[in-house]
Parts: C-alpha cells; structure tokens; sequence
C-alpha cells in the first residue's frame, strides 16, 4: 500500500547524506539553481545505470520501480520473473521491460543484474533475499522483510557477511521528507518531550481470495499495513517499544483482519490500531503528544497524497494549532529510490536496513503474541504460489 536536524542519531538520519555530505536530490537541485543564475557548475559524475531484476509481477511493482525508473537514467529494469508467466508477459509489455526470464532463479543468475526488487508474498521474502544475497545482487525487498524475527535474523546474519552489497526494506514513508520533517520537529523540541505516540493505518481488504488473508503466506493485517505505524512509533519515539497489551478480530482462524496494540517504552506511551477489514474504513495518521505541544500527521505512509504535519501548542486556554505544514508531492516512492541507489553508488547506510528490520519483526512477533496469536512462518512450499 499505501522520510534534518542537528547531530542526528544514526538511525534515523543516516542515510540523509552521502559521502560528501550531499545528499542527491540536494545536489541536483543546487546544480539547477546555479546554473539557472548564470554560474558556470561542474554537473555531478554520471553513473552507469544499476541493472535492475523483479522478482514477481505484483501490483506495487509499478509504483515502487517502474514509475521512479522512467524518470532516471542511473536505472534500468532488464528483466521480470514471476510464477505465472502470463502476468510478467502483461507487466513486460505495457511498462517496456525488455525481458521475460522463466524463473526467479535465472533473474538471480543472470550477470545482467546488478540488483533485485522482491515484492513477493510475505512468506516468501527471506527466502528470496537470502538467495538473491548469496548471488551477490543488491536488495530491495518489500515490507514486510521476512515471516517473522527469527527468519530476519538468519537474513540479517547473511547480509553481514555480504556487507559490499545494500539490503533495504521497503518502508519508502521513511525516505520521504515528511518523516525528516517530523523527526526535525522531535529533536527541535517543538512540543517538548514525546509523552505519547498513537497511530493507525486501517483500509479496506474487500477481495476474499486476496493472498493476504493467506496464514500459509504469512498473511494477515499486522504484517500488511500494520508494520507501518509499528515501524513509525519505533521511529518516533527512538527507543524500541515493549507490547503491554494486543488484542485482534479473526478473519479465518489465525488470521488478523484487524488488530489493536498498546505499547510503551522509556516514558513514552501509546497505540498501534490496524485493519484490513473493520468499521474503521480509512484511518491514517500519526499523533505525536508532547508536554507542550501536539503533532498530528495526516497520511504518512503515502504523504505525497494530501500528507501535511500540523503543529499543535498546549496553553491555559487549550490546544490550538500553529502551523500547517504540507509536503514534498514527489513521491515516497522515489526518494526511497534516491536513497537505494545512492547507498549503492556510495556506501551511505540506510535507515531501514537488515538490524533495523530484526527489531520491527521482533515487535510484530510480540504483538502476535499478545494477541493470543502465532508469529507468521515461513511459506513452506516455496513453488507453489502464482505472483
């Protein structure tokens, strides 16, 4: 579905600069405007376009790779595998990938591809990034990264040892300059010190053979949309959250179709509400409040769409809001593409890369517990789903 402030921590800020200091979309538009005034600008280096393979004709492909790859001339899409061949065809033809390979396994073998985007079903996510590392191919995978903690653990571990390749999870509301924007306001002290944190991402799943109502793909909505304002309260509040208490409506037995959470973690309190089928049919947003102050953040997984942060002072005569902020319509998409390809380009780190998403699946395993739920396996049969 539906990411600047002095002396940053490094895994919120990271990834904000390169090498030099630059962050790549600052540089290009200082290279416009100076050449726009007339001054003679030395244009950055060129660099050959990173040779990109999928791994699955999904719907968010376009969105995620496709679209930002039309626009670039550092990225290239050369081939699409996917379990019906049918589809990939479909996706090849109408978005112009040259090639149509018959299996996940030749995108990996191919010496053609430098890097790979999994948009796999949940369950099949480590297991192709697990593969995909040990051919030495750089990785995007989709959120969620992997079934659940200990199979993020095994992916992390293999990352480590491969540590001249990018491993990045796909959480792109993090590379928009909203969630920067935020963070800047948290560590500017714009309504004091964070005392609560609640969140909410709730859309409608209407489709019944959808495969994320699937337990044996690691279904459900805590991993669809859920791990959004999970990923986001862990972000915000920059501590890693212990689950107080979790409760969940089944669709089928094991399967979440909604879910609510309550979290804590060093002072700072709040919720986590989630669903994919429930009366809350659109729900998404963040609110951050402060001793003195509030923030509310509307749409922050896609804020290209109608995002903006509100500022909120507290006073004796109530809360009153002082600013509307918008936001960046570029979307999150392409700045997280910004951020892959200048990780490759550079080495900078990302800030959702294999530790980071250890500690998301950890807490999405804690809230399935809580819940009286199991954590999500692996998909045993690896063969046996069409995407």
């Amino acid at each position: 579905f539906l990411p600047r402030a002095p002396s940053p921590p490094p895994h919120s800020m990271g990834f904000l600069r390169s090498k030099d200091g630059v962050h790549p979309v600052a540089q290009r538009e200082d290279v416009a405007k100076r050449a726009g005034a007339g001054e003679a600008v030395e244009e950055p280096e060129q660099r050959p376009p990173l040779r990109l393979g999928i791994l699955g004709a999904a719907a968010i492909a376009p969105a995620v790779v496709l679209v930002p790859a039309r626009a670039r001339s550092d990225l290239s899409i050369g081939c699409i595998a996917a379990r019906d061949q049918s589809r990939a065809q479909e996706m090849a033809d109408r978005w112009g990938i040259p090639q149509v390979v018959s299996s996940y396994e030749e995108v990996l073998a191919s010496p053609e591809v430098d890097a790979v985007y999994i948009p796999l079903p949940n369950g099949l996510h480590g297991v192709w990034t697990q593969r995909a590392i040990a051919a030495g191919k750089h990785v995007l995978c989709e959120k969620p990264f992997t079934a659940n903690m200990a199979e993020a653990e095994r992916v992390r571990d293999a990352a480590r040892e491969a540590p001249e390749l990018v491993v990045m999870e796909a959480f792109h509301w993090r590379y928009h300059p909203s969630a920067l924007r935020v963070i800047e306001l948290l560590e500017q002290g714009a309504i004091g010190t964070v005392q609560r944190i609640d969140a909410s991402f709730c859309v409608p799943l209407t489709s019944s053979t959808d495969i994320r109502w699937d337990l044996g793909l690691a279904g459900g909505a805590l991993m669809d949309v859920g791990c959004y304002p999970l990923h986001m309260w862990r972000t915000f509040s920059g501590a890693e959250p212990t689950v107080v208490a979790a409760s969940a409506l089944e669709r089928s037995p094991g399967v979440d179709r909604a879910m609510s959470v309550e979290l804590q973690a060093d002072g700072v309190r709040g919720t986590v509400t989630c669903s994919m089928w429930s009366k809350r049919v659109l729900s998404i947003w963040v609110k951050i409040t402060g001793s003195t102050g509030e923030l509310h953040i509307r749409n922050p997984v896609l804020p290209h769409l109608g995002g903006r942060i509100q500022v909120r002072q507290r006073s004796a005569l109530g809360v009153r809001t002082v600013r509307t902020e918008r936001v960046s319509r570029r979307t999150s998409y392409e700045f997280q593409m910004d951020a892959f390809l200048e990780a490759i380009a550079t080495g900078s780190p990302v800030p959702t890369g294999p530790d980071d998403s250890v500690r998301t699946m950890a807490l999405i395993d804690a809230c399935y517990r809580a819940a009286g739920l199991a954590p999500r396996e692996p998909t045993q049969n690896k063969m046996s789903v069409s995407r």
